[in-house]
């Protein structure tokens, strides 16, 4: 890609038996304590990076990337990745680290973390975020912006994981919607949290994009775009498309490449529009009164992404036959694309169970299926039966993911990160490290304000000349 991305995870913890005090809350904790101090995955924070992440709260990771606990969950940050099948095989890694802790523990019976974005119960929410890098001097005109958030609306045709309901109440709903229809089933779980287009605050206003300005690099070549309306993904293909698609339309809006006629009227209803229509049809009205439909606005950025990008990159035009393929499938077939899109995969799962058992959407059954689509347990999740089955073919083995969980990426600045954490651990030293720094004892503070640069060389020269525990020069 012409950028770095990242992911940004949050698991939910479904406990089923616990044995240890503290209760359900405190599994996070504990898992956050085996991976760093028992099975040394990564080194602990010893400073405080927030007010809300005090020293202990989490750490950066063997692979570069970044695990913590937020408000009570645990997060995986992936490191900066200029692959699509990186950022897949990283996302991965993420999972796989938990599951090996659970296991290490001897908690996989007991526990699950489950990679889904609802929790049915309380009804509360936690993303998927994504990261991609972004010239400073990209034109952010209302034209770029309103096809940017066109092209997110209506991308989870392809890129929602599905859900079983709805948010109740919706955190935009108000008295005179409270006798709405039911929704059995809808395409994106994240689209009834989504209740802005563009906003700086995370908690309590979700929007499409979040526009708090923390590039984590150069601010005065880059700028972070960091988005809020991504469901997590269990396929691979899916995250593929939904990460790859994205980047390529980056590409087209950075040289103000813009698809005629695609401006929505109001993004977020219609985010939530698309969402809830299982008819195939995903209507939305525009911003000139025209009504179009999610299809034809995927088609045009698609035409547009051809057009430019084909050729520049293998990776590229893989990826340009594989939006094309999904859009037409969609197109001819929803349930088709069992084996590329989450959503249609979980849809189909559970209409087969329904009949099988004889019930309907409104059992609760099937909410706690939804779930298990999720769990990250190979041997009991619902997705892994897929890939057991054969259904599904991920684009990246399970050897590669575990490669990828202690071993950073070795083209992006990242290197650099995991390379200091392997090389710092049980050394007694005492560091600071962050994206974009790395500081240790008095030394002057490695900056890798480029995410594009390893830092090789500089980080050697820096351990080289950094006193150990002893005072010893190395």
């Amino acid at each position: 890609m012409n950028r770095v991305v990242g992911l940004e995870t949050e698991y939910g913890c479904l406990v089923l038996q616990d044995e240890r005090p503290g209760g359900p809350d405190a599994l996070p904790v504990r898992v956050k304590n085996h991976l760093f101090q028992n099975a040394r995955y990564g080194l602990i924070d010893l400073h405080y990076r927030d007010y809300e992440e005090p020293p202990g709260n989490g750490g950066f990771l063997l692979n570069g990337g970044r695990l913590y606990l937020d408000m009570g969950h645990l997060e995986f940050a992936t490191p900066e990745c200029l692959t699509v099948r990186d950022v897949v095989s990283y996302e991965r890694a993420g999972d796989w680290l938990l599951q090996r802790a659970l296991e290490e523990m001897g908690l996989a019976e007991k526990v699950a973390f489950i990679k889904n974005n609802v929790d049915h119960v309380t009804g509360a929410t936690f993303g998927c975020h994504e990261n991609y890098l972004m010239k400073r001097t990209a034109p952010f005109t209302p034209q770029v912006l309103a096809a940017l958030l066109s092209f997110l609306a209506t991308r989870q045709i392809y890129t929602g994981a599905g859900r079983v309901g709805q948010a109740n109440p919706l955190a935009f709903e108000f008295e005179g919607h409270r006798a709405e229809k039911r929704v059995p089933f809808q395409i994106s779980q994240r689209a009834d949290h989504i209740v802005n287009d563009i906003y700086q605050w995370v908690q309590f206003n979700r929007a499409i994009i979040n526009a708090r300005d923390e590039p984590l690099a150069d601010y005065r070549k880059y700028r972070r775009l960091h988005l809020l309306i991504g469901d997590s993904n269990m396929n691979s293909h899916t995250t593929a498309l939904k990460v790859g698609t994205t980047a390529m339309v980056l590409d087209l809006l950075e040289e103000n490449i813009v698809p005629k006629r695609v401006a929505l009227m109001d993004p977020v209803q219609a985010t939530r529009d698309i969402s809830r229509d299982l008819s195939g049809r995903w209507l939305v009205r525009l911003d000139n009164g025209q009504v179009r439909s999610a299809l034809e606005i995927q088609h045009a950025f698609l035409s547009l992404a051809q057009h430019y990008l084909a050729g520049a990159d293998p990776e590229y035009d893989w990826l340009l036959g594989e939006w094309e393929a999904v859009l037409t499938g969609l197109e001819e077939d929803p349930m088709s694309q069992v084996a590329k899109v989450d959503w249609v995969a979980k849809k189909w799962m559970l209409e087969m169970f329904m009949e099988s058992e004889g019930i309907g959407w409104d059992d609760p059954w099937l909410q706690s299926l939804d779930l298990e689509y999720h769990n990250l347990n190979r041997r009991t999740g619902l997705y892994h039966a897929l890939e057991e089955q054969g259904r599904v073919q991920p684009l990246v083995s399970w050897d590669r993911v575990a490669f990828c969980a202690t071993t950073p990426p070795a083209n992006t600045r990242a290197q650099a990160r995991g390379l200091a954490v392997r090389q710092l651990m049980g050394r007694g030293r005492q560091y600071i490290i962050n994206w974009d720094s790395l500081r240790l004892e008095d030394r002057e503070p490695l900056l890798m304000t480029n995410p594009f640069h390893t830092y090789h060389a500089e980080l050697s020269q820096l351990l080289a000349s950094s006193p150990d525990s002893s005072g010893e020069t190395r």
